[in-house]
């Protein structure tokens, strides 16, 4: 086992959160299974280790020789899923997304290649024309509909079931789960849940099969390796449920950086891998209106994946103010 001293280690925010990592056994068997991967692909780790903990990921970048870094990723129980899940999409939709070196399904591990620069540190160091976002958005609404046909084989993987029909239910139980809820904001939500209901049967009727969301898609989840091609990554908050839910993230990421007026084009971008098949342009439209709001759901049910130990009250707090956004009137 390797040790080093000289190891960084980033707490960012939360820097009382409780990980695995400082279990020492942990660390051994956690860190003895990425060297071991590496030997076993004639890789040979060099230089200082920089680890990144939040409540909800350990991440490890391991320098290696004459190669690019590759990165070990662990998950808590409630999104370890995210190991077979990357492992999967590699096989289905192997164009979008990274090939892991290898996978601990068991423990909930991944070892990752290095993908390039974030697409957000690119747009920060050279910023692009707001166009390149509806280029990506329309290659990952087709990399979802590539994937709905495989929608039952995820939930079989462990990820996450929040179908259309079924967010009524998931709403119910996030609603009950929450402890940062305040009366009359309770109070407020129960009156909501019958427009939720009918919000959940409209969108079910357009028509659109349920797929994979990746529920947090902003510019650092993503890679841009050369013009013209993306790498979609990070899919521990991922669910199954209806497919625009995913749209929310990366445009509100877009419009903090040009304004709002980029989100018709970007929601026409997204949409126009989904056209045909009868639905009309004004009811996928419609369709992204209710899914922007009920993607707030998916965003609250996130905030429950920590660390077994790892403090509640900012999962709580979090969850709370993504419910409380199920009030808030769509900008599109």
């Amino acid at each position: 086992m390797r040790h080093d001293a000289s190891t960084v280690v980033d707490r960012g925010q939360y820097q009382d959160a409780v990980t695995p990592w400082e279990q020492e056994a942990w660390r051994d068997a956690a860190l003895g299974w990425a060297e071991r991967e590496l030997a076993a692909r004639g890789l040979h780790e060099t230089g200082q280790r920089s680890v990144r903990l939040r409540p909800w990921s350990v991440l490890v970048c391991l320098p290696v020789e004459g190669h690019n870094a590759v990165w070990f990723k662990a998950n808590p129980p409630a999104s370890a899923f995210e190991a077979t899940l990357t492992s999967a999409l590699a096989h289905w939709v192997p164009q979008h997304v990274l090939q892991p070196l290898a996978v601990d399904v068991d423990h909930g591990w991944s070892l990752l290649p290095h993908g390039g620069e974030l697409f957000g540190d690119l747009l920060n160091r050279s910023p692009a024309d707001p166009r390149v976002w509806e280029e990506l958005l329309g290659q990952y609404a087709s990399m979802q509909r590539a994937l709905a046909p495989h929608a039952h084989e995820m939930e079989l993987l462990g990820v996450p079931g929040a179908r259309t029909t079924a967010l009524p239910d998931v709403f119910d139980r996030v609603v009950a789960e929450n402890t940062a809820l305040r009366p009359d904001d309770l109070k407020r939500l129960h009156e909501l849940r019958p427009r939720l209901v009918n919000w959940c049967t409209e969108l079910a009727d357009v028509g659109i099969a349920d797929s994979l969301d990746h529920s947090d898609l902003h510019d650092g989840q993503l890679f841009n390796p050369e013009p013209g091609r993306f790498i979609f990554f990070d899919w521990g908050d991922a669910a199954v449920s209806h497919p625009f839910c995913s749209f929310p993230v990366a445009a509100r990421a877009a419009s903090a950086r040009y304004g709002s007026e980029v989100l018709p084009r970007l929601r026409d971008a997204y949409l126009e891998p989904w056209t045909g098949g009868g639905r009309t342009s004004a009811e996928l439209r419609r369709a992204v209106t209710l899914a922007w709001r009920l993607s707030a759901l998916g965003r609250a049910c996130s905030w429950g994946r920590l660390f077994p130990g790892a403090t509640t009250t900012t999962g709580a707090a979090e969850s709370a103010h993504w419910l409380l956004q199920l009030f808030t009137e769509p900008p599109v």
